[in-house]
C-alpha cells in the first residue's frame, strides 16, 4: 500500500476526511488499536484479526449526498422567489418568463455545521458523481429552479442524492425538492440524460419539513423505474434512494464474507437476519449455504425491498417480518421458535436492551455482530457476555478510508455460563 498520501483543496474545510493527510497504513493501525481499545476486557483469549484495508482507497463511496442553497449574490435575498413578470426579461423555451437566473452554492457541509464549502471532484466518491452533480447545477439554473433557503424556508432544490451500482453502472438522481412538481420537469430529464445517458432513473423526492433529515417521504418518478439494480457477492439487489445499502461495495464483500464466514455455516441452519433492511447479507448467505432465512426489518418499505430481492436470487427458503426486532424475537422465544446464527447491523447508537433481552431468551447458538460503531458494539456485547454468550473473534473492515470510522465484526457463541470478571 506505501505511504502515499492525498491532497484536497476542501480536506480542512469539510471535515470529511479528517484524515486524508495521514499515510494509510497509519490510518489502519490507528483503527486497529482504537478496535483492541474498546474491547479491552471483554473475554478472554479473543482472536482479533488485523483489519481489512483496500490497495486503492480512493474512488470508493457509491452514495453522494450534495446539499444545495442560495450564493452569496443570489436568490437569498427574496428566498429564491420569481421576480415579476412585469420586470422584464425575455421568453426562453420552457423556463419560467421573467426569473433570474439563480445564483446558488453547492458542496458538502463543514463539519458540524449547515455552512456549505464548496464542492471540488472529491477523491472517495466515484468518478462519476462529480459531472453528474456540476450538469445539475448547470440546468437549475439555466431552467431557474431556486436553491432552498434553510432560513427562510423558501426556495425549491434542496439536496442532490446519487446512487452509483459499481457491478452493473447503472446510476440513480435523486433531486431532494421543497415542492411536489418540478417545472419542465421532462425538458430537465432529457436535458441532463443527453449529457449523462449512464443515468438510469431520476426521482423527485419531496421534503417540505424543517429538519435535518435528507429525505422525505413521499416520491415521485421521473424517469426509468425509479430505482437501480446492483450486482454483489453473486447476487442482485434492487435500490432506491431510500434503501439502505452499504457505500463501499468493494469492502462490502469483505465484510459480508468476513460475518458469513464467521457463522461457520453448513446449510442446516435457521438464520435470522435482525435489523434486515433490504436482506443483502442473509440473502448472500442463504443463496450461498442453503440456510432457512428469517428477516426482520421496522421499515415495511425495506421489508418489500427484501423479497423482491429473495425472488430474484432464488432465495426461496426466507421469510421477512415488517416489525420491531425485539418485540419479534420475544414472540420467537415465546412461541419455542429458535434460530441457530443471529446476524445483527444495527445503526451507529447500537441495540437498545429490550433487542438484547430479548436476543438473549432467544439463545441462538451464534451471533454475528456487524457494528459501524466499536464503541456501541463493545457496550452492547458487555451486556451479552453477562447473559450466557462469550466473544470469540473479530474482525475489523476499513469501509471508510481517510476518516476515523471503523466497521467491525464480532462473534459471539452461546456458553450458559456467567463470565468471570
Amino acid at each position: 500500500m506505501g505511504y502515499k498520501t492525498y491532497t484536497c483543496p476542501a480536506s480542512k474545510k469539510c471535515g470529511g476526511c479528517e484524515w486524508l493527510s495521514v499515510p494509510y497504513p497509519i490510518q489502519l493501525d490507528r483503527k486497529q488499536k482504537a478496535v483492541e481499545e474498546y474491547f479491552e476486557g471483554l473475554g478472554e483469549d479473543v482472536l482479533l484479526y488485523p483489519i481489512i484495508g483496500m490497495d486503492k482507497p480512493i474512488r470508493c463511496r457509491n452514495k453522494i449526498v450534495v446539499p444545495f442553497a442560495p450564493g452569496p449574490n443570489g436568490s437569498k435575498g427574496n428566498g429564491g422567489r420569481p421576480q415579476n413578470a412585469k420586470q422584464g426579461g425575455k421568453r426562453d423555451g420552457n423556463k419560467p418568463y421573467g426569473k433570474p437566473k439563480p445564483s446558488m452554492k453547492y458542496g458538502l457541509y463543514a463539519r458540524g455545521s449547515h455552512r456549505i464549502v464548496p464542492k471540488p471532484d472529491c477523491l472517495v466518491e466515484d468518478e462519476m458523481a462529480y459531472p453528474i452533480v456540476e450538469s445539475i447545477a448547470k440546468l437549475a439554473r439555466s431552467f431557474r429552479i431556486p436553491p432552498y433557503d434553510e432560513d427562510a424556508g423558501t426556495g425549491f432544490l434542496r439536496y442532490v442524492l446519487l446512487r452509483i451500482a459499481r457491478g452493473t453502472g447503472q446510476v440513480l438522481v435523486c433531486l431532494v425538492c421543497a415542492g411536489d412538481v418540478l417545472r419542465s420537469s421532462k425538458a430537465f430529464v432529457n436535458a441532463l440524460r443527453k449529457e449523462h445517458p449512464e443515468i438510469t432513473t431520476v426521482v423527485l423526492n419531496v421534503n417540505k419539513r424543517n429538519t435535518n433529515a435528507v429525505l422525505g417521504q413521499k416520491e415521485h418518478v421521473l424517469y426509468g423505474k425509479g430505482y437501480i439494480v446492483d450486482k454483489l457477492m453473486g447476487c442482485t439487489f434492487k435500490i432506491s434512494a431510500t434503501s439502505f445499502y452499504q457505500v463501499n461495495p468493494l469492502q462490502t464483500e469483505r465484510l459480508y464474507d468476513s460475518a458469513i464466514s464467521m457463522a461457520g455455516l453448513t446449510g442446516s441452519e435457521t438464520i435470522l437476519d435482525a435489523y434486515c433492511g433490504t436482506g443483502t447479507i442473509g440473502i448472500v448467505a442463504s443463496k450461498r449455504h442453503g440456510c432457512n432465512l428469517i428477516g426482520v426489518e421496522s421499515n415495511a418499505q425495506a421489508v418489500k425491498d427484501a423479497r423482491g430481492n429473495a425472488r430474484a436470487n432464488g432465495v426461496e427458503n426466507a421469510e421477512f417480518f415488517a416489525e420491531d426486532a425485539g418485540k419479534f424475537m420475544d414472540e420467537m422465544a415465546a412461541n419455542g421458535e429458535k434460530a441457530d446464527v443471529v446476524f445483527m447491523d444495527p445503526p451507529r447508537s447500537g441495540s437498545d436492551e429490550r433487542f438484547l433481552g430479548s436476543l438473549a431468551r432467544m439463545a441462538p447458538k451464534k451471533v454475528v455482530y456487524v457494528s459501524c460503531n466499536p464503541e456501541t458494539q463493545a457496550r452492547d456485547i458487555d451486556y451479552l457476555l453477562d447473559h450466557g454468550y462469550s466473544l470469540k473473534s473479530m474482525q475489523p473492515v476499513d469501509m471508510f478510508p481517510h476518516t476515523s470510522h471503523i466497521e467491525n465484526v464480532a462473534l459471539l457463541e452461546r456458553s450458559g455460563k456467567k463470565r468471570r470478571k
